[in-house]
């Protein structure tokens, strides 16, 4: 993986930043907390979270105030203007968050502007443009503007609303931008704490030119077809909102631009669900039948290993806007697979500075046991090793998302009893949270 180093340069201001944690899961609390409540109520624990559950979904499961106070997390997340977020609200009046929105709305327009590229709606023969819409050329960052150039025969280099993508050979971001989101004495987001830092390199994105354009006014006789494979239900569903208003957004802007190849793009959706059902099976089947040339998602890594060899192999296009797993980095997906998303190992240089910079000697891991859980945690105790943190500070436990509870997990931390405990899950990081509040340990102290 050629994702340079962290850039510390905006990277920390103190104390500030740090205490991070997030979730968003059931709000089923009894019989999820264990050990002895007063062995650490009177030491400061810092408590952390990732991407996977960030969200104001959290607070809907804590009805006592303060509960997730001074809490934070991080998630990738772009500095968003209000013009782009007030028109996602124009395409869902009920968003509560905007994680994973920009890349949704960016993976659409790479889609769209690697097939005007072409001149074809076929994903194997407009994949190979994908990369390089992404760096070196004349930069644009609305369709209509990059379609002026590829129509003048110039090279684009499109920045999106979620950063400058700037793709690697393996077609996923250089560089990324996180945000360390807190959560406020009502439980909520308080976005004036939002801070953001930047993670990789640019250096390491493509240098390879890729195809030239196709002459101007090249047309197609049937529209680019787009299906999303987004969870609308399971552990993520608390995402889907904002990444379908996204690619929704995308498309209305394509098509008001003049379309793909002079045709309107068509818009198939689709739930993901999660891994613990085949709800994305099912929904890929019928995308595919439905003769969809591109799938953007699905959001979750687990879900996506278990569906890319059939959309690749099928000679269809996968961009997912969330993965984040560095299982996708060398994978063998027939040159068709690309994200928006960063992978983790950028999330777990962040995570790891800012427990460093913190002051924690020790520090433990509640992690999911699926490619995402299990991949942060492993880099992000990798990165805290070479940080000059002895292996045995730090303590790893994955769980079971499926667990009627998670009583022993929050009893290993409350008797390892570090100074900073990092939570890497999704929905049930709420229940593991109220044990750790319950113990001593968490948040609410």
């Amino acid at each position: 993986m050629r994702t340079g180093t962290f850039a510390r340069a905006t990277a920390l201001s103190g104390a500030a930043l740090l205490a991070l944690t997030a979730c968003g899961g059931s709000s089923d609390d009894s019989g999820d907390s264990g050990g002895d409540s007063g062995a650490s109520s009177e030491k400061q624990v810092n408590v952390y979270g990732t991407d996977g559950n960030m969200g104001n979904a959290l607070g809907e499961d804590f009805d006592e105030d303060g509960a997730l106070a001074g809490m934070k997390g991080t998630t990738p997340l772009t500095e968003l203007s209000s013009d782009f977020t007030d028109r996602l609200l124009e395409v869902d009046p009920d968003l509560q968050d905007y994680n994973y929105s920009a890349e949704s709305y960016d993976a659409a327009m790479l889609i769209a502007l690697a097939a005007q590229s072409a001149g074809s709606t076929q994903a194997t023969v407009f994949g190979p443009y994908v990369n390089a819409l992404t760096v070196g050329g004349d930069k644009c960052s609305d369709f209509a503007a990059c379609l002026e150039i590829i129509n003048a025969g110039g090279d684009v280099d499109f920045d999106g609303f979620s950063g400058p993508l700037s793709f690697t050979d393996a077609g996923e971001p250089a560089q990324a931008s996180f945000g360390l989101l807190q959560f406020g004495d009502d439980n909520a987001l308080d976005d004036s704490k939002t801070e953001f830092q930047v993670a990789g390199d640019e250096a390491n994105a493509t240098s390879e030119p890729g195809p030239a354009p196709v002459a101007a006014g090249a047309t197609s006789p049937t529209p680019l077809t787009i299906g999303t494979l987004l969870p609308e239900t399971g552990n993520l569903a608390f995402l889907g909102p904002p990444e379908v208003a996204g690619v929704q957004l995308a498309i209305n802007d394509i098509n008001a631009a003049g379309g793909v190849l002079g045709q309107p793009v068509t818009l198939v959706t689709g739930d993901s669900g999660d891994a613990s059902t085949d709800t994305a099976t099912q929904t890929v089947d019928r995308l595919l039948q439905s003769g969809v040339n591109a799938i953007i998602g699905a959001a979750s890594s687990g879900v996506s290993l278990t569906v890319i060899d059939t959309i690749t192999q099928a000679g269809v296009m996968q961009i997912s806007p969330a993965n984040t797993s560095d299982q996708f980095t060398n994978y063998n997906d027939q040159g068709l697979y690309f994200r928006t998303a960063p992978p983790d190992l950028l999330q777990a240089r962040a995570l790891a500075d800012l427990i460093g910079a913190d002051g924690n000697n020790t520090v433990g891991i509640l992690a999911t046991n699926d490619p995402y859980g299990t991949g942060l945690a492993e880099n992000t105790k990798n990165n805290l090793i070479a940080d000059g943190l002895p292996e045995d500070s730090i303590q790893t436990v994955i769980y079971d998302p499926q667990a009627a509870n998670y009583d022993a997990e929050v009893q290993q931390m409350t008797e390892f009893s570090p100074d900073a405990i990092v939570v890497i899950g999704f929905e049930e990081s709420s229940r593991i949270i109220q044990g750790l509040n319950t113990n001593g340990v968490g948040p609410q102290r």
